[in-house]
């Protein structure tokens, strides 16, 4: 049903693109938006996980790079059952993190360095887990998709402003339909983009928390991101708003924008929802304990027994 409904949504998408095109350019005009949107998502199938990155400067890290960060996603995507996805690292003083890839045999990983620096351990791996929970979920690919015919729709409405729309009488809009559709036509793609960001955030939050073992980690990690987003710019987020979906708080600076016109579910029903699942997981954890017996150890969340030193080593 997930994909079901998702399916919808990317059709609804290349609607709109095609609505674009025909009044632009009537009959003919839609065809064109037709096979541009069909090439655009071959093209994101493809390359998506390039394209992101390179538009945000990552460079991919590796064990004798960054040992730790290499590691802590090596040991999660383990626990997750994954394929190593490749790891890479931007530039960036905001704190935040997104996945991309068509496929979990062609993922990444990649995390700000302004996360790296302002996250415990615990909290950067509830934020890797929530990630590879993306990747497992197949929603790379489709969020990628998403942000690539969004920002395609966005571009051609904007052609109508230097052509005026389709002026025959065919299609009854003229030049008001199509400043009408300039405006619609990218606000009806944020509301599709949105609306699959909102789902797939929650399944992954949920399933990362169960990966790492410990909801309150990632909990703890999104206040923080939520908090630093909004007083640490991110520029390149600015200038591509349709890949803000992607990242695990929305990197926008926007103040006073209504939820409705948000990419994200509120932080604060994440937390909620995460603090629930803790909630569920500890009363869990506490019958089998009970069941097992005193002398039973109690282990950890890579599956040791758990020491003082936590589970880091």
């Amino acid at each position: 049903m997930s994909y079901f409904k998702t399916a919808i949504l990317l059709a609804g998408l290349t609607g709109l693109f095609m609505g674009v095109g025909y009044l632009i350019g009537g009959a003919g005009g839609a065809m064109i938006a037709l096979v541009i949107a069909a090439a655009t998502n071959l093209f994101a199938y493809w390359n998506s996980d390039r394209m992101v990155l390179s538009m945000y400067g990552a460079h991919e890290v590796d064990r004798s790079t960054a040992p730790d960060l290499y590691n802590l996603v090596a040991e999660l995507a383990g626990r997750a059952g994954l394929p190593m996805p490749r790891v890479f690292l931007m530039d960036e003083a905001q704190p935040n993190a997104f996945a991309t890839g068509r496929n979990p045999q062609n993922a990444a990983v990649a995390v700000t360095t302004g996360l790296m620096h302002s996250l415990s351990r615990e909290e950067l791996a509830g934020v890797i887990a929530h990630e590879l929970a993306h990747i497992k979920n197949h929603d790379t690919l489709l969020m990628t998709i998403t942000a690539t015919i969004a920002g395609a729709v966005s571009m051609v409405a904007q052609f109508g402003m230097f052509f005026g729309g389709n002026r025959d009488s065919n299609n009854g809009l003229g030049v008001i339909g199509s400043i009408a559709m300039m405006i619609l036509a990218p606000l009806g793609a944020m509301l599709v983009q949105m609306a699959i960001s909102r789902t797939r955030e929650y399944a992954a939050d949920d399933l990362g928390a169960r990966i790492v073992g410990q909801p309150m980690w990632l909990a703890s990690a999104l206040a923080k991101i939520a908090n630093a987003a909004h007083q640490v710019p991110n520029m390149e987020a600015e200038r591509n708003p349709a890949t803000a979906h992607m990242f695990i708080i929305n990197p926008l600076s926007g103040h006073g924008v209504d939820n409705l016109f948000t990419t994200h579910p509120s932080t604060e029903n994440r937390i909620a929802a995460l603090q629930q699942l803790a909630a569920e997981m500890g009363a869990r954890v506490g019958t089998a304990s009970a069941g097992a017996g005193s002398n039973t150890p109690r282990r950890g969340p890579w599956g040791r027994p758990s020491t003082s030193r936590g589970p880091w080593g």
